[in-house]
């Protein structure tokens, strides 16, 4: 029986088209943004809050609706498009990745106001026995702990690594992650370049070393929620009343000024160290990854 090598060839054009790296992006936002449209009048129908809200006035509801549209476009595209198990959100990897994530991400900031203080640059001026918790952990917590490092390290950092490298895909995703936090308010280019440098960079490593998001997310939402609703500093420019009652004094250098600490060269001096920890740790396994044209060349070899 003849067969038929053009309708073999037509179909699969385009599913190596999607399940090409720039495809695989394309494929993702397109899907967030349709899904988030979906999930948005759902929104309205059930007749849920409109516009900008406090965070003490979010809840459970109002962040699951703000964080499921990405968690969605993600299973979908590695589970349809790239057709493999979601290993990097595997469930059995969830309790103990997390709480190692939380761990280092408290650890981490804690050694940046430690130093603050010990620079005289962080003052602690009493404590706040009414603090809101549930709406900040919700917001600087899981929604961006989950939201950012699926788009930043799931989608853009693992994605790219796959087609252009770990080093291109290091700088790529940390860019971008810096660049989305200009728009915060207190912002400058010094506090984005530095948001870059300490986060993306070591989220990206910190990605790279454990294949696991659950580490990552639960780093990212320990670092926010250290940060404000327990130190008392705004985080990524927005004000916070944290548990301790505290001020900066200083030079904006030193104490990242209204943005908060994240653009202090204190935190991008020890994070940049943790994040050389990291690539450290790579460099010895040997898991930094060639562009995907050197590797052919080497597999050809």
């Amino acid at each position: 029986m003849p067969t038929e090598p053009n309708a073999v060839t037509t179909s699969s054009l385009p599913l190596r088209l999607l399940r090409s790296p720039l495809g695989r992006i394309l494929v993702f936002f397109i899907t967030l943004t349709l899904i988030g449209m979906v999930l948005g009048r759902i929104y309205s129908g059930l007749d849920l809050p409109q516009g900008h809200l406090a965070m003490r006035d979010v809840t459970p509801l109002l962040a699951a609706f703000k964080i499921a549209p990405a968690v969605l476009a993600y299973w979908l595209l590695v589970r349809t498009i790239e057709n493999r198990r979601v290993d990097e959100l595997a469930a059995r990897k969830a309790l103990p990745h997390l709480l190692a994530g939380i761990a280092a991400g408290a650890l981490v900031f804690s050694l940046v106001v430690g130093s603050l203080w010990a620079f005289g640059a962080y003052v602690v001026d009493g404590t706040n026995r009414d603090v809101a918790w549930l709406g900040p952990i919700l917001v600087l917590g899981v929604g961006a702990g989950v939201v950012e490092e699926i788009i930043s390290r799931g989608v853009i950092f693992r994605i790219v690594e796959e087609g252009l490298g770990t080093w291109a895909a290091l700088f790529i995703s940390a860019a971008l992650f810096g660049g989305l936090h200009i728009w915060n308010p207190n912002a400058t280019a010094w506090s984005a370049i530095a948001i870059a440098l300490e986060a993306g960079l070591l989220f990206g490593l910190l990605y790279h070393a454990t294949r696991s998001l659950w580490v990552c997310m639960g780093a990212h939402a320990a670092w926010n929620v250290t940060q404000g609703p327990v130190y008392g500093i705004p985080v990524s420019g927005f004000e916070q009343q944290g548990l301790l009652r505290s001020h900066m004094q200083g030079p904006d250098w030193l104490t990242g000024g209204a943005f908060g600490a994240e653009a202090s060269v204190v935190a991008l001096a020890i994070c940049s160290m943790v994040t050389a920890g990291c690539l450290a740790v790579a460099v010895r396994r040997g898991s930094l990854v060639a562009p995907a044209w050197r590797r052919k060349r080497v597999t050809s070899a």
